[in-house]
């Protein structure tokens, strides 16, 4: 009873320490002959053990409960994917931006087939917000990062922002122009790179054990801050041609993104040209996320 007493005491004092705003007092007895006495945050229970003893336990217990936070931030997201495009351009109306050769056959889609597997997209994500609208199971996500994207050709076909035209004469240009060169390339590849804003509606299961199951939809502007055709061959060694491809400034997308587990796959498509001339190359990426959301 003593000991009793003293717990009873320091319980008290801890109350006045920590749960001086808090003098609720609650009594209730369970089936298993347990009295549980709440003051405050403290826990006051009168129990005996398996062999009869009496005992009293005191636990400071904080029952307050704490807003869930609508927002969830998750930084430094990366994307490892490939990248293509569908090619649906009418070769008898690209006026002036390809340069035949007189003496060899015309451009066409055949010159501008890609590398499948060498075509690649990867994406920095600086940062992705989440906020919950409906019970964590539909949320809007939005985040800001770099898209680039790397189209490797099979062809020798070259890239010039302006410069000498290729079979005429001498004559040159201020007109971003492409040409199928003389010699092959070990690597060919034009490369677009965009500052992008994405926006999704986000479905999620939010499985407690880790095994979520959901999938996003929505679609992203990006502006493009850099294009630049590099090539590797044997005779002219390692070239990099910058500048104004004729490439459209701004992309607009629609994206995707399914999680399925702790695997994440995403997809986007262009439904415009990413040329602002005749040619009509309409982009599309697709791969693995690597996020915790």
């Amino acid at each position: 009873m003593k000991k009793g007493m003293l717990l009873l005491a320091m319980a008290c004092i801890c109350l006045g320490a920590n749960a001086q705003n808090d003098t609720t007092m609650v009594a209730v007895s369970d089936t298993a002959g347990k009295k549980t006495v709440r003051i405050g945050n403290i826990l006051i229970i009168k129990a005996k053990d398996n062999k009869g003893r009496k005992y009293v336990e005191v636990t400071n217990k904080d029952t307050t409960k704490r807003k869930v936070s609508r927002v969830t931030t998750n930084w430094g997201i990366l994307d490892l994917g490939f990248s293509n495009f569908t090619d649906k351009t009418d070769y008898s109306q690209t006026g002036s931006f390809i340069q035949n050769n007189p003496a060899g056959p015309a451009i066409d889609g055949y010159d501008f087939r890609t590398r499948n597997g060498k075509s690649v997209n990867v994406n920095i994500w600086f940062f992705m917000q989440k906020v919950n609208l409906i019970k964590q199971n539909v949320n809007l996500k939005y985040g800001l990062g770099l898209e680039l994207n790397n189209y490797r050709f099979r062809s020798p076909i070259s890239f010039r922002e302006d410069g000498t035209l290729p079979f005429s004469g001498g004559m040159t240009t201020n007109q971003p122009f492409v040409f199928r060169d003389t010699i092959s390339f070990k690597k060919n590849k034009l490369a677009a790179d965009y500052l992008t804003i994405p926006v999704m509606l986000n479905f999620a299961t939010n499985n407690k054990k880790g095994m979520d199951f959901g999938f996003s939809a929505g679609v992203s502007i990006g502006y493009l801050y850099s294009q630049r055709n590099k090539q590797v061959s044997e005779e002219r060694g390692k070239e990099k041609s910058r500048g104004d491809f004729d490439m459209e400034p701004f992309k607009f997308s629609y994206i995707g993104e399914l999680t399925l587990g702790p695997v994440r796959l995403y997809g986007s498509y262009t439904p415009k040209s990413m040329f602002s001339n005749q040619m009509d190359f309409r982009p599309y990426n697709f791969g693995f996320r690597l996020s915790k959301f």
